[in-house]
C-alpha cells in the first residue's frame, strides 16, 4: 500500500489524497456454507490473517436459521474474530443533525447524541458453555449459562460481549437506523476487522456485486437481487474506519465520512432514514451519490 499527496497546478491549492489498495474478496458465512458446506473455509481465515485490514459484509440470512450452531453464518463470523485475535469492539453510534427527524427519541433530546461503546469480543456467553443441563417442557436438554450486567449513561461505555451487542441495537433507534452504524474490531497486531453492525437483511438488499473466487468458484451462485432497498451508510462508514483504525489514513477516512454527510446534506435517503421532503433512493444510488461526493472532493458541514 502506498500512499502520496498531490497538489493541484492551479492558484488554488487542493491536496488529494491517494491511497492504493490492493482487494482479495473471499466467502464466509452463508456464501462459504453455499460454496464449501462451512461457515468459515480455511483459506478463508489464512487470506485474513495475512491481510492489512478486513472488510467484511454483513452475514446471515433466513436460508441458513434451521442449520445446527457449528453451521450457521453468524458461527463464522465468531471464529473469524477469535482467528484474528481481536478482542475490542469499537461501536459509534451519533445522531447526525440530518437525520434527528428519524430517531424515535424526541428532537430535543436526540439532538447532539455521540456514544462510544467499547465492547469486549472474546467472553460472554457468546463463547460460553453450558453450566449445568436441564429439560424443558417439551422434554427437550437444554443448558444454561447465565450473566447479569449493568450499565450507566457516560459518553464512553466499556462493555462485556453480550450487552455491548443490546445496548447497540439499542443505540440504532437513537440513531435513526441500525444501517447507519459501523463497527471495528481490534486486536494488540494482526489485522483488524471492520463491518455494520447489522445483518444481511436478504429481504431488502441488493446484492448485485461481481463474484470473486475460492478455487475459481463464484462467492454467490444462487443469490436473489434482492429489491435494492438496504441503507449502505453503515459499511461505507465502516470503510472509513478502516482508514482511521486499521491503515492511519486518517485525511482518507474524514474524505468518506464528509462525503456521507455531503449525500445526507443533499436530501438522498434509503426507505429506514427517510422523511417527507427527501428523495428517496435504493441501496445502488445512494452508493453512487456517496461516490460522487467522494470524486467531487466536496467540503460538507455537520
Amino acid at each position: 500500500m502506498e500512499s502520496a499527496l498531490k497538489s493541484s497546478p492551479s492558484p488554488r491549492t487542493f491536496l488529494i489524497l491517494l491511497v492504493h489498495l490492493k482487494f482479495k474478496e473471499m466467502p464466509m458465512g452463508g456464501a462459504a456454507l453455499d460454496l464449501t458446506g462451512v461457515p468459515l473455509p480455511e483459506e478463508t481465515l489464512t487470506t485474513a490473517q495475512q491481510s492489512d485490514v478486513v472488510l467484511l459484509g454483513a452475514i446471515g440470512g433466513y436460508k441458513w436459521d434451521k442449520n445446527e450452531k457449528h453451521l450457521k453464518p453468524e458461527t463464522g463470523l465468531l471464529q473469524l474474530r477469535e482467528g484474528l485475535k481481536v478482542f475490542a469492539n469499537l461501536r459509534p453510534a451519533y445522531v447526525l443533525p440530518q437525520l434527528v427527524d428519524a430517531s424515535t427519541w424526541k428532537k430535543e433530546v436526540a439532538e447532539g447524541v455521540d456514544l462510544m461503546v467499547v465492547r469486549e469480543l472474546t467472553g460472554g456467553i457468546y463463547f460460553g458453555k453450558p453450566r449445568r443441563f436441564g429439560t424443558n417442557e417439551n422434554g427437550e436438554e437444554i443448558g444454561f449459562n447465565t450473566e447479569v450486567s449493568a450499565a450507566y449513561d457516560f459518553d464512553t461505555i466499556v462493555t462485556n460481549n453480550i450487552f455491548g451487542d443490546i445496548l447497540l441495537d439499542e443505540a440504532s433507534m437513537i440513531t435513526g437506523s441500525i444501517g447507519m452504524l459501523p463497527s471495528a474490531s481490534l486486536g494488540e497486531s494482526g489485522p483488524g476487522l471492520f463491518e455494520p453492525i447489522h445483518d444481511s437483511a436478504p429481504d431488502i438488499s441488493n446484492n448485485n456485486f461481481e463474484p470473486g473466487t475460492l478455487s475459481e468458484q463464484p462467492l454467490y451462485p444462487n443469490w436473489d437481487r434482492g429489491k435494492d432497498k438496504a441503507n449502505p451508510l453503515a459499511t461505507i462508514l465502516s470503510a472509513a474506519m478502516l482508514l482511521k483504525y486499521g491503515l492511519s489514513e486518517l485525511k482518507a477516512a474524514e474524505r468518506i465520512e464528509l462525503a456521507v454527510l455531503d449525500t445526507l446534506n443533499k436530501g438522498f435517503r434509503t426507505g429506514d432514514i427517510y422523511s417527507v421532503g427527501n428523495k428517496l433512493v435504493g441501496c445502488k444510488e445512494m452508493g453512487e451519490e456517496v461516490l460522487k461526493s467522494v470524486d467531487t472532493k466536496t467540503h460538507a458541514s455537520v
